[in-house]
């Protein structure tokens, strides 16, 4: 049988995707998250977003000043979740959280140079907040400021590496970040190894190891698994 490594762990049903096309699986978190104390900036108005921690980082730190404060309109201006502030994200799951959470999404795009790219035709004249991680690509502070776009970056979170080496092999590794990569190829090496990867720039750290590689139709786990499936059979 055939087998499939994930470096995330997955749900009952994106497992069950895997197992019914007569794979077999194994999973772990290739990478952990580890959320930052942080100040919110005074000027909240338009917000970007490049991943679902970053997010959710924002959210902890929102519901926190909350429940510290009786009166909302003491949190930094516009107050309040949603109305005043308009937020711009890299996506699906990541705008998913965002409108679950009462935010008005602008713009959500599949990647981060069109992201940037957008704002930086739209939105010359306008102010923003880079909510991020430490590992965080160049290409949203770089977009922006050749464009001359004021922005503030604000880091929120920290991606650590989780070391794991794997003695046998596996026909496919499901990969869903630069990171992900980066912690896996510590032990392990994909020779004889499909790697499918999310989207081009998680590609873009596999090619540094390999070019036996795929990259999924959308930025879902659903359909890297999909991908995985469709070029092992």
């Amino acid at each position: 049988m055939q087998s499939i490594l994930s470096t995330k762990r997955l749900s009952v049903s994106q497992k069950n995707l895997i197992l019914g096309a007569g794979f077999s699986v194994v999973e772990y978190d290739a990478i952990h998250i580890d959320f930052l104390d942080f100040d919110l900036p005074q000027q909240l108005e338009n917000l970007i977003f490049t991943s679902k921690n970053a997010v959710q980082a924002f959210l902890n730190k929102v519901r926190l000043k909350k429940s510290e404060l009786a009166n909302l309109s003491k949190l930094p201006s516009p107050a309040g979740e949603g109305p005043g502030m308009r937020c711009y994200c890299v996506g699906p799951k990541t705008e998913a959280l965002l409108l679950k959470n009462g935010f008005n999404v602008a713009k959500s795009a599949q990647n981060a140079a069109d992201l940037a790219d957008f704002i930086a035709k739209n939105h010359k004249d306008a102010h923003f907040c880079f909510f991020c991680g430490n590992k965080r690509r160049d290409v949203v502070p770089q977009i922006l400021n050749e464009n001359q776009i004021h922005f503030q970056e604000i880091e929120v979170y920290q991606t650590g590496l989780n070391d794991k080496k794997f003695e046998q092999n596996f026909d496919a590794v499901l990969f869903f970040s630069p990171s992900g990569v980066q912690s896996f190829t510590q032990q392990n090496d994909l020779k004889d190894t499909l790697a499918v990867c999310i989207g081009q720039t998680t590609a873009n750290e596999v090619q540094k190891h390999t070019d036996q590689y795929t990259i999924a139709n959308a930025t879902t786990i659903e359909s890297v698994i999909a991908r995985a499936v469709k070029v092992l059979k």
